[in-house]
């Protein structure tokens, strides 16, 4: 689809203050918001009703988290981010019509939508106080293809709309040309917004997004066209109670030695001429299939996690993307994941060590699998273990709602704020570099 044409932006603008001033200015809110993310954290609210165009819902964060950032010694001003309500054409009307829309692996931007909207006491009416503003666009949610999955036909013209209505109809994107705006983009290859790679980088970002904060579930090490746009790596959603509904990880008999369940092509080239994953998954089969060590199955089955839950270590391979919700699945369920995906960037590195509680198997590697598993058992794999069943670290990667400390919302919250703190020292560098 096209993008729509978007309207020129307004002439005369207020000039846009400079974070510095911004942060200063609004320092007086220090205290308020370590009273509201406490109560936020604590209460259960239901988002509010619908109601006219672009209301603001401010979330603050709390300025001093006591289990991420113990090690702060000063305190810092709360990112808050004005939440744009937007009519629901964009977002609740996908959600109402079909429920897999709220929990299906691209879901990250519904459950962050809920989870800012659900903290209604930290919620602020000034949008001028806001450091970022969320674009709340469900694009994953119309499950028309054949195979059931979703189709993304329709994203780049359902977001142009969305930042046509926003351009129009509020002065904030015009001042900074989109750059303080958060969109969701969970997709295979993140806002390029189409499940084969070399689609997707012919396409690229569109170029309304190019300037603006783009939370995404595709990254990779080094250069690509789907990451040019400043971007914070995020994990792909899986409903929070998987962490509850087996036995704790620690707890459960594990008599599978290496599990994968999953699209196992026995020619690897797909029907589109394409050779699916790389090349990895049929692999996989064809070296595994026959091995007693090896619990390899190609066909659906619905309680496969309890599978996972009784595996030591859990093959997370990529498809046509380098990720998939198996990652966050295999560390809810305390099975070591084993990630064969060259160059993949994993999210919230500050927090989740991935050397410390999973494995990564380059692809050329796939032959010497089980090799590589054999060593880690007889040397560190009670170790890895024991890093991977840190409740801190499986809580990193669930979007709960309402949000709680420690989440995925929080840790999303905590890489927005760094890359704003990276933002004011480019800018200081640059004013410091004028004035010799």
């Amino acid at each position: 689809m096209r993008d729509p044409k978007l309207p020129p932006p307004a002439t005369a603008r207020r000039p846009t203050p400079g974070l510095a001033g911004t942060l200063r200015r609004h320092s007086a809110w220090l205290l308020l918001a370590w009273f509201a993310l406490s109560v936020c954290l604590f209460l259960s609210a239901a988002p509010p009703a619908a109601s006219p165009l672009l209301r603001p819902a401010v979330l603050l964060r709390n300025t001093k988290p006591r289990a991420l950032a113990a090690a702060a010694t000063t305190s810092r001003p709360p990112v808050r981010i004005y939440v744009y309500d937007l009519p629901a054409r964009f977002n609740r009307d996908w959600a109402a019509a079909d429920p897999r829309c709220a929990r299906h692996l691209f879901a990250a931007e519904v459950a962050l939508h809920d989870a800012l909207l659900g903290c209604p006491a930290a919620r602020a009416d000034r949008p001028e106080d806001a450091d970022l503003f969320f674009v709340p666009v469900y694009v994953s949610c119309n499950f028309s293809t054949a195979n059931g999955l979703p189709s993304l036909s329709h994203a780049r013209g359902l977001l142009a709309d969305a930042v046509a209505l926003v351009r129009r109809e509020m002065p904030y994107w015009n001042r900074s040309a989109g750059a303080d705006h958060v969109f969701v983009a969970s997709h295979d290859f993140g806002a390029c917004f189409h499940p084969m790679e070399d689609v997707a980088v012919a396409d690229g970002i569109p170029e309304f997004l190019k300037k603006s904060i783009l939370l995404q579930t595709f990254g990779v090490h080094g250069p690509h066209v789907c990451q040019e746009a400043e971007h914070v790596v995020i994990p792909p959603h899986v409903p929070p109670e998987v962490a509850l509904e087996l036995p704790e990880p620690e707890k459960a008999r594990r008599d599978i030695f290496a599990f994968f369940r999953g699209k196992m092509e026995v020619h690897p080239k797909n029907i589109s001429g394409r050779f699916y994953s790389k090349k990895v998954r049929t692999e996989l089969l064809q070296r595994y299939g026959r091995n007693s060590k090896f619990y390899l199955k190609r066909k659906r089955y619905d309680d496969y996690r309890s599978e996972m839950a009784r595996s030591l270590f859990c093959l997370c391979p990529l498809g046509w993307a380098p990720w998939s919700p198996r990652l966050v699945e295999s560390v809810l369920l305390g099975c070591v994941p084993v990630i064969i995906a060259d160059d993949i960037r994993l999210p919230f590195p500050s927090v989740l060590r991935w050397q410390d509680i999973s494995l990564q198997v380059a692809e050329k590697d796939v032959a010497s699998l089980e090799t590589v598993l054999d060593h880690v058992v007889a040397t560190n794999l009670s170790v890895i273990q024991k890093n991977l069943w840190d409740p801190v670290k499986r809580k990193a990667l669930v979007f709960n709602r309402p949000l709680q400390e420690g989440d995925a919302t929080w840790q999303v919250l905590r890489e927005l704020e760094a890359l704003l703190d990276r933002s004011q020292r480019r800018r200081r560098s640059r004013v410091g570099s004028s004035r010799r």
